[in-house]
């Protein structure tokens, strides 16, 4: 068995005195693991930094195997982002919530997705929304997608400000007002009429953001057994400051 896909380092591990099992989100084929021998030599540990993009030749005997990984550089991020705080949290994020996916299923859109927002880790008003849409998608992927286009009570797409815990569906201003203490506001950036215009300020990023972790928590965190997740935690209060100050 083998193949050839671009990919970006998520983690590497050692293994034994000179390898490590490298960790990437690859284009074509997701999140994949592969043993690199003598991963841990002068040569190649730069290379596999976390948030470095990769050309790698995986093979194995069986396709159900670790395989191993033959990797070359493609484009280097990582001395960059090592060098700042904001940057490093939002890549360790991303890398955790994509451990959420099972391995090897293909996933070109968030694949794609991770590369745009390592494209703006220097953009914080930009990554926010960037990130927010990662975990909505992440979501979608795993089957608890939410449906923000149109209100659940009168199917308008129009006027829709909240969004119900229960169902993950959007509802409209005048249908959400009995129960809106019960609701969760809708970022208009996340809707299909207003997402051009729509403002994004600190605060309605952190409703976006309280949102997509209102859904992590009820089905993917809660069911598998996993803590509230402080490099989520640490990530998003360095981009909402960041966002504050630039005010």
């Amino acid at each position: 068995m083998e193949w050839t896909d671009r990919g970006t380092v998520l983690g590497v591990r050692r293994h034994g005195e000179t390898s490590v099992i490298l960790e990437l989100m690859t284009e074509k084929r997701g999140r994949h693991l592969g043993l690199v021998r003598g991963g841990r030599s002068r040569k190649l540990q730069p290379v596999l930094q976390p948030g470095n993009d990769v050309t790698v030749t995986w093979r194995a005997r069986l396709d159900e195997h670790l395989g191993t990984m033959i990797v070359e550089p493609l484009k280097s991020r990582a001395a960059d982002i090592m060098q700042d705080r904001l940057a490093l949290s939002a890549l360790q994020m991303q890398a955790e919530l994509l451990r959420l996916l099972p391995e090897r299923e293909p996933n070109t859109q968030l694949f794609t997705a991770l590369q745009v927002c390592l494209e703006h880790l220097d953009a914080p008003l930009l990554l926010a929304e960037l990130l927010i849409r990662l975990e909505l998608a992440v979501l979608e992927e795993l089957g608890f997608g939410l449906d923000l286009h149109q209100c659940v009570q009168s199917g308008s797409n129009s006027g829709l400000i909240y969004v119900s815990p229960k169902s993950g569906r959007a509802v409209g201003a005048a249908a959400g007002e009995p129960y809106k203490d019960r609701l969760l506001p809708l970022p208009q950036y996340l809707t299909l009429q207003h997402a051009a215009t729509a403002d994004r300020s600190h605060e309605t990023l952190s409703h976006g953001f309280a949102l997509s972790h209102f859904f992590l928590q009820r089905h993917v965190y809660r069911p598998r057994g996993i803590q509230n997740s402080v490099q989520r935690e640490e990530a998003v209060r360095l981009i909402l400051a960041a966002v504050q100050r630039s005010g």
